[in-house]
């Protein structure tokens, strides 16, 4: 990763983060077909939800009957922890246009926020249109080619787990956070693990109290108000 912010470079820049998205792209097309999710229903789902987890319970409660309302409930708060991370990209995107900042706000994944955050770390706190969009379309169309291949191997595949796809989001995020603590000179290595490290037992603790999705937005939000404390004026 460089300081260079074209089109061009960002699609080179997501590459490394791709192999999440066809882990867990390829189990959730297995599990679609296993569903009796058709491929044109698989694609069409991940071109308009475009959210691994929010799809799969999408999947698990179409099964189970569930109505509607609640379908577009449990999406919402699945994904609710993308306003924290829209709000904290907006940012960068001031004198972009409206069509510019509705098109990346709908496209942005956990992945190329982190890859945003990475890269905001090469280019002394910019960030360029251009580039976020060449990172975003790029993983939106091989999550949707991954997901199609998954549905159509789910005829042969019966269970993803024994592949280790279901660890493939994981290891990619422990990758990203790596290279976030190893790239941000702005904070001191004690600093980030500390935060790392309070953020970790938090949510051990919520997970206790709250479903996952609720526990990660609440570890979220108390982990800023900690990092805000901790780091040094």
């Amino acid at each position: 990763m460089n300081a260079e912010l074209t089109f061009k470079s960002g699609l080179k820049d997501v590459v490394p983060t791709l192999f999440g998205y066809i882990g867990v792209g390829l189990a959730m097309g297995i599990v679609a077909n296993t569903s009796h999710l058709s491929v044109l229903a698989v694609l069409i789902m991940s071109l308009v939800v475009y959210a691994g987890s929010a799809q799969f319970i999408i999947i698990s409660m179409l099964l189970a009957g569930s109505p509607v309302s609640a379908i577009i409930l449990s999406t919402f708060l699945i994904n609710s922890r993308m306003i924290l991370m829209s709000m904290s990209i907006a940012q960068y995107f001031k004198k972009a246009s409206l069509l510019d900042n509705v098109a990346l706000g709908s496209l942005l994944t956990d992945e190329t926020f982190a890859l945003s955050m990475n890269k905001l770390n090469q280019t002394k706190q910019t960030l360029a249109p251009r580039w976020l969009h060449g990172a975003n379309l790029l993983a939106y169309a091989i999550w949707a080619v991954a997901t199609v291949i998954g549905d159509v191997l789910g005829q042969l595949i019966t269970d993803p787990n024994q592949f280790g796809l279901d660890f493939a989001v994981v290891g990619m995020f422990i990758g990203l956070l790596y290279l976030q603590i190893i790239t941000d000179r702005s904070k001191s290595l004690q600093t980030q693990l500390l935060v790392v490290l309070f953020v970790a037992i938090l949510m051990t603790i919520l997970m206790r109290f709250f479903p996952g999705n609720i526990a990660l937005l609440i570890a979220t939000l108390l982990g800023c108000g900690f990092g805000m404390v901790v780091t040094p004026k």
